[in-house]
């Protein structure tokens, strides 16, 4: 008796929750691309800002160049072996 009760709640509690999965789905599909399009539209607003305020005119280039200070490692990774194969 105690399995039939198992397997009763354990059906129950699925098809339970696929309802409540689609009643609830639509309003929380619909209020996660509301919170999407929210943030990009800021992010395009923040990038516009920056635009507007540089100094930069329009056809100008820029060119930023890497600080000096920073130096790469002249460390070699490995040596190269040249092969040949051999018939």
């Amino acid at each position: 008796m105690g399995l039939l009760k198992t397997i009763f709640f354990i059906i129950f509690f699925v098809y339970a929750f696929k309802f409540l999965a689609r009643l609830f789905a639509p309003f929380l599909i619909k209020k996660a691309t509301e919170t999407i399009k929210k943030k990009a539209e800021q992010q395009f607003r923040g990038q516009q800002g920056q635009q507007q305020g540089s100094s930069v005119k329009e056809g100008e280039t820029i060119i930023d160049k890497k600080p000096a200070g920073e130096q790469e490692s002249k460390k070699s990774v490995g040596d190269y072996v040249d092969f040949e194969e051999i018939d």
